[in-house]
């Protein structure tokens, strides 16, 4: 009987995939990992060169965030006085690039004059990948040596440890406050993912500070919690309009006689595995976004993809719930209803169908770039024609800013432009920092809900229009939008083209 359930719900949502349209607000996020050792050794010219290539061609398709990782293993791909420059950058720990340089800072301002989204991404507890062997002598393996546990060929800050919350929750505190960032972001590294037999060894650590515990899960899963709620504090202190996201592994709890509610899978969970109580996050709002990743294609027997993006979504608590999606994965999947198709469409129809659910984010972004079986084109000129706003936390600050003001085309020698000031604020939330452009054509309804209408989003204060023949009137609308992307009150005034 549930099979024969799932499968009618499977084609009650297939029936329902053509009407899918792109919403006006929509997360369009890509990872961009240094983990995978694209950066390294790369001179610093030549990488400014591939970065900026990449997101000019992911901008192009539409994606309008990017999760940059800036701190692979207890090190740095930033300017830091806190932790050493990392070999993923430069293929020496602790070596500078070759030129003086800030690929953190680099990215912020190309995605921002792209009018793309930055958050910064590190993984927290990491201190050693299973190729690293040399240490610079700031380095926490060095420093602290005592703080961390191995873990076969990996090493990690022990969480139990309040010291090792505070270091990490002071490196995010640093990025945080000197960078001018959109979000920052932490990966599904937390205790480590199980191998085999092996033990983590945190035998000591309990002993020492139970806090009450007897079962040492629970204990694993409350330390945990304890630095998620440090974390998410500290970023908002500074700064209140920070969005702080995570992307846990894509099964939360299997379903079991113990958990009724878990979802009909059987692989890995965050709970059991890796301590990791994502539910009890949401539920205490220490999150405004999470992007589980459910990186399975439907049909996978463990961990099914529509289970798992329904289960998802119905189980958002009110947080901004977006779905990781590995874009290799995908294309080697056949369409449950289309099986000549891969799974791209039937992923992203799914998405956009349920309504817990407010956008995807894409692994890894280079992927997307490379474009297999036209997946990066698909996106383009299917999925996202039209720009998107980011979604609204709702727990974010209710700060909107006020309308701009005198706007007006005027004749330039380059065309004409549509000018407009920037609207007045005394707050830094109120203050507008991006624009934007519809339009509409005369005598239309004015209707800044389609995203249709938009024909531009930018961060200046000016838009060149296309000139025909200067016969044609137009309504052009302008609104403001402030850092958590609320949306002013809209001015409009007629063009003549």
């Amino acid at each position: 009987m549930r099979k024969r359930l799932a499968c009618l719900l499977l084609a009650i949502l297939s029936a329902a995939m053509c009407f899918a349209a792109a919403p006006k607000r929509e997360f369009r996020g890509a990872w961009i990992q240094a983990v995978n050792h694209q950066f390294e050794g790369i001179p610093a010219a030549d990488l400014k060169a591939e970065l900026s290539r990449q997101l000019d061609s992911l901008a192009a398709c539409g994606i309008n965030a990017i999760l940059f990782q800036v701190r692979v293993e207890a090190d740095a791909l930033y300017k830091s006085d806190i932790e050493p420059w990392s070999a993923f950058l430069t293929g020496v720990q602790g070596q500078a690039p070759d030129e003086d340089w800030d690929p953190l800072q680099f990215m912020i301002d190309e995605c921002h004059s792209r009018c793309m989204e930055l958050h910064a991404w590190i993984n927290p507890f990491r201190a050693k990948t299973a190729s690293t062997t040399q240490f610079s002598s700031d380095h926490q393996m060095k420093v602290h040596p005592e703080r961390i546990i191995k873990y076969g060929d990996l090493a990690l800050f022990d969480p139990a440890l309040q010291e090792n919350r505070d270091y990490i929750c002071s490196v995010a505190a640093d990025i945080v406050s000197r960078y001018d960032i959109d979000g920052f972001h932490i990966d599904d590294y937390f205790y480590p993912y199980p191998d085999g037999s092996l033990k983590f060894k945190d035998d000591a650590s309990f002993r020492k500070d139970p806090r009450g515990f007897k079962n040492r899960d629970d204990w694993r899963r409350d330390n945990v919690n304890l630095f998620v709620e440090q974390l998410y504090n500290t970023v908002k202190e500074l700064k209140p309009w920070v969005k702080f996201g995570i992307s846990p592994f894509g099964i939360y709890r299997n379903r079991s006689d113990q958990y009724p509610e878990g979802s009909e899978t059987t692989g890995l969970e965050n709970y059991s595995g890796l301590y990791a109580d994502v539910l009890y996050w949401i539920e205490k709002d220490w999150m405004d976004y999470c992007i589980p990743q459910t990186y399975w294609n439907t049909g996978t027997k463990a961990a099914d993809y529509a289970i798992l993006a329904r289960w998802w979504s119905a189980h958002n608590g009110g947080c901004l719930m977006y779905l990781g999606q590995d874009v290799e994965r995908t294309v080697t999947g056949k369409d449950p209803s289309h099986p000549e198709s891969n799974q791209q469409r039937h992923k992203l129809n799914l998405e956009r169908i349920l309504p817990g659910l407010q956008g995807n984010c894409f692994w890894p972004a280079k992927s997307v770039v490379d474009n297999p079986s036209d997946y990066r084109t698909v996106l383009a000129h299917e999925y996202h024609q039209t720009p998107a706003l980011q979604p609204i936390a709702g727990n974010a600050p209710a700060n909107t800013p006020n309308k701009v003001r005198k706007l007006m085309p005027v004749q330039t020698s380059d065309g004409p432009v549509l000018f407009w000031t920037a609207p007045k604020s005394k707050k830094e939330l109120d203050r507008a920092i991006q624009y934007v452009v519809y339009r509409f054509e005369n005598g239309e309804k004015i209707d800044i809900d389609d995203p249709a209408h938009i024909v531009g989003m930018t961060r200046r204060t000016f838009l060149n229009l296309p000139y025909r023949d200067g016969t044609t009137q137009y309504i052009y609308v302008v609104t403001a939008l402030n850092r958590i992307q609320r949306e002013s009150v809209p001015v409009k005034c007629k063009v003549m083209l």
